[in-house]
């Protein structure tokens, strides 16, 4: 079995925000997965799933994102996973909207739901997807990652999204060389249309 996790706050008030794409990605993973309604479960929202015959299981933690690995944790002990059976989604302020780039292990960079995954599991060795989401050219990052995508940004969503989805399916069907590989660097919004 693999655990796939997305970040993100519960709530209406969060639903389309920037900090939220993890849920976004988990949601539309769910969707292509065909794995139905999502049920409480772990302190979060889980889909049962099949991929490339494999079972998946796919987390959106309900805890808020600084909590978030009280949820993770719960999974992992229920399912006796190890670290490289999980792969965990979230936005990254340090790479461009469109952008997705994966890696195996590293620090939280400050980001509040990793840091709390790792508080939880002892370990900076959880593997990863960014989702890109960039800086603002000003004012604070707290309340532009707690906003909706611009206009801009809304009508491009769905490719991003989608192209998050692909890098993790290339993980579940392949691995995380296969992933990394195909997906490290390259922004879906760069392609020519």
């Amino acid at each position: 079995m693999l655990l796939v996790v997305g970040l993100g706050n519960p709530g209406e008030r969060y639903r389309n925000t920037r900090h939220n794409i993890g849920f976004m990605v988990a949601e539309r993973l769910n969707e292509r997965l065909s794995g139905g309604q999502a049920q409480a479960k772990f302190s979060g929202l889980w889909s049962d799933c099949i991929s490339d015959g494999r079972k998946i299981g796919i987390l959106r933690p309900q805890t808020y994102m600084n909590k978030s690995g009280n949820s993770v944790n719960q999974a992992i002990n229920w399912f006796k996973l190890d670290l490289d059976q999980i792969i965990v989604i979230y936005d990254d302020l340090d790479l461009p909207f469109g952008e997705v780039r994966l890696r195996r292990k590293g620090s939280a960079a400050g980001h509040n739901g990793l840091s709390s995954i790792m508080q939880q599991t002892g370990s900076q060795e959880l593997q990863r997807l960014r989702v890109g989401i960039g800086r603002p050219s000003h004012g604070d990052t707290v309340s532009y990652v707690l906003n909706r995508f611009s206009k801009e940004e809304e009508p491009e969503l769905p490719a991003v999204i989608d192209h998050a989805v692909d890098a993790v399916l290339a993980w579940i069907e392949h691995d995380m060389d296969e992933a990394m590989g195909r997906f490290n660097g390259v922004n879906v919004l760069a392609r020519p249309k």
